[in-house]
């Protein structure tokens, strides 16, 4: 008899390339809750990462490898949504067109300026973080609060389209487990920076306020790809929300 839940197994199999073997696939309703827990595994296994190379080699380059490192481990999911949305939005001049061209496994110039810069942005706000501690809570509030508002987003956001994960995913789901879900994100994260938290999840609600109206105007509403920006958008303005606090305050924990 296994003691881990088959929601948690799920949401590892589902966010990452770490082969979790499992006897049965979980519904996705018991896999989203999980997302916010998974998030923080992932920000402490790289920020860890970071942390550790950062006694070796010059903090520039520990955040390039646990960047880098961190994608691996992802498979770059987000990443993709991102990818997707920018060329969606960017290139679409219909609702039908952008619809399309979410459903489009390769990325145009949009595409690929939004994943760069994406990238460029989390190694240079990772740089910039001198504190071990600090750099470490910034990596887990960060992929924390990334998945809390991909979950929230599903509990606010109507569906784009009939069909899709996300949607059917949404539509499956109990908004008190999501909510919930979104709950246990915070508390993670409060517990990885203290009061920077209060600070951090506006900066969150904000950046997914700005994706999710962007959305709703372009094409009606969610999508799994427009999840993907909105984890993509947040995990970046929390690792830069992380460089200010930290240039002018310690973590609580240190």
């Amino acid at each position: 008899m296994t003691i881990v839940p088959a929601g948690l197994v799920g949401a590892v199999q589902f966010l990452t390339r770490v082969p979790v073997p499992s006897s049965q696939a979980a519904a996705h309703e018991r896999v989203v809750p999980w997302f916010p827990v998974v998030g923080g595994l992932i920000g402490l296994t790289v920020g860890g990462v970071a942390v550790g190379l950062a006694e070796l080699v010059p903090l520039t380059v520990a955040a390039v490898i646990a960047v880098g490192f961190g994608l691996l481990l992802t498979g770059a999911f987000h990443e993709d949504g991102l990818a997707d949305v920018a060329d969606a939005f960017g290139g679409g001049w219909t609702v039908e067109q952008r619809i399309e061209i979410l459903k489009d496994s390769r990325h145009g110039t949009y595409g690929v300026a939004a994943l760069a810069t994406s990238i460029v942005v989390r190694v240079v706000a990772a740089a910039a973080i001198d504190g071990r501690a600090e750099l470490l809570a910034g990596f887990v509030a960060a992929h924390v609060l990334g998945r809390t508002a991909a979950v929230a987003a599903m509990a606010v956001m109507p569906p784009a389209v009939d069909s899709g994960l996300g949607a059917d995913t949404a539509r499956s789901m109990r908004p008190v487990a999501l909510w919930l879900a979104v709950g246990a994100g915070i508390a993670i994260a409060a517990l990885a920076t203290g009061w920077w938290v209060a600070a951090l999840v506006g900066t969150s609600a904000a950046m997914t306020g700005l994706v999710a109206a962007l959305a709703v105007r372009k094409i009606g509403g969610m999508a799994g790809d427009v999840l993907g920006a909105i984890e993509q958008v947040v995990e970046c303005a929390v690792l830069v929300a992380i460089t200010g606090l930290a240039a002018r305050h310690t973590v609580w924990w240190t």
